[in-house]
């Protein structure tokens, strides 16, 4: 069996982050793990600090159970440069490739309503975007 992964994104306010995040992949919030029925229980289980809150992380997942999970977490420092690892968002892959490019772009300015931005368009391969907090990402297709 193949090892899950997770990937964790640092944040400076895991809620906005995570609303976006939801929007982009469809992803929904993490049940908390048995026996908690709630993230607040779980985190209460921890001896941290009194200004360490559930509300500064967010858990997500694949509602399929395909995807990675996704954990948001704050932290003190801001973000300084390019990420090293990013996501990539793959829209269908058939068609032309006009309308592959069309469904790039459409997907592009999907989450661009949805608080990312376009960094960079390149020919009709990808979009290079940023999320609310900067953390670049990906549009591009996936294979045929």
């Amino acid at each position: 069996m193949a090892a899950r992964i997770s990937l964790t994104l640092d944040s400076t306010d895991a809620q906005v982050l995570a609303a976006f995040w939801k929007t982009a992949l469809g992803y929904i919030d993490e049940p908390p793990p048995p026996p908690f029925a709630t993230r607040e229980e779980w985190h209460a289980q921890f001896d941290l600090p009194e200004d360490d809150l559930p509300e500064h992380g967010a858990w997500l997942c694949d509602p399929d159970g395909v995807g990675p999970y996704l954990s948001i977490l704050n932290v003190p420092e801001p973000k300084t440069a390019k990420n090293r690892l990013h996501i990539d968002i793959r829209v269908p892959g058939h068609g032309s490739p006009d309308e592959r490019w069309a469904r790039i772009r459409a997907e592009a300015e999907r989450l661009t309503q949805a608080g990312g931005r376009v960094l960079a368009e390149f020919g009709q391969e990808h979009v290079v975007m940023a999320d609310p907090e900067g953390n670049e990402f990906c549009v591009a297709v996936a294979s045929a």
